[in-house]
């Protein structure tokens, strides 16, 4: 798992006035009620460490929303870390990740960010050195694939797990690994049952590669697909290829290169 150069803003103020949690957020499709991650982040945090706050919280997504970004685990995991900051709770990431790990499989990573091997639920974060980097080209359809039947589509399509390749498995045994490694190693169970659903995505993947991509995959269980450039121009040059499609968004972002930032 891999940090890239898109990021959400949440800031987070305690009050004087209400002892509730309240959210506020700039996209006003997005629950901000007790389902929302960032509100049960900050509830989980408040619960493990035995206080009472009222917090008034701004939530600033330029994440799309259900697209295989992580976009919601990333937010849960900003949470904890500003509370831990903001609180003086003196937690470390690992202890922090124990309450992520209750609220999403994925929010652990960020923890560790920018660079991890993922194994297990999740749970089991080893973070990695990345060697050099690259510029990511993330295309967004315009529509979101819903996670729970992603998974079952995937479930009832497959009579057995595939074997991890030499190339994979190498990969949890590294502590420095390069982009010529995760090339090699690259691939997505979900793009079977999804692109059979979905078609556009199986050509957004073709594109980024004529495009000039190393590399080009469904993110997560999609919607979004990311192609991996070496450099910059080849990434602007793609991203402009697909910029004409007003349903699309699309952004070219570096790959991050330093964890998840709590400022006071």
């Amino acid at each position: 798992m891999q940090t890239v150069g898109l990021e959400d803003d949440i800031t987070i103020r305690l009050s004087r006035d209400h002892e509730d949690l309240r959210l506020h957020c700039d996209v006003a499709s997005l629950s901000t009620d007790q389902t929302n991650l960032v509100i049960r982040a900050a509830a989980a945090v408040l619960r493990r460490c035995e206080r009472t706050l009222g917090m008034d919280i701004a939530l600033t997504k330029r994440i799309p929303m259900g697209a295989g970004l992580g976009g919601g685990s990333s937010d849960a995991a900003a949470t904890i870390i500003g509370l831990n900051r903001l609180l003086n709770l003196g937690w470390s990431a690992m202890e922090m990740a124990q309450v992520g790990q209750a609220l999403g499989s994925d929010v652990p990573f960020f923890f560790f960010a920018p660079s991890a091997v993922v194994t297990g639920r999740g749970e089991h974060v080893s973070p990695v050195r990345m060697k050099g980097s690259r510029w990511i080209v993330l295309v967004n359809p315009g529509f979101s694939v819903e996670t729970k039947w992603a998974y079952q589509e995937l479930s009832s399509s497959r009579t057995y797990v595939p074997a991890l390749s030499d190339q994979q498995a190498a990969l949890d045994r590294e502590h420095e690994i390069s982009w010529e490694q995760i090339m090699q190693a690259a691939e997505n169970d979900f793009e079977t049952p999804v692109f059979a659903a979905h078609p556009d995505l199986r050509a957004i993947k073709r594109d980024l590669l004529t495009q000039g991509a190393e590399a080009a995959l469904l993110s997560g269980s999609g919607a979004t697909v990311f192609g991996v450039f070496r450099d910059e121009a080849r990434a602007k040059h793609a991203h402009a290829y697909f910029q004409p499609r007003p349903r699309y968004k699309v952004f070219v972002v570096a790959t991050a290169s330093g964890p998840l930032i709590a400022n006071s």
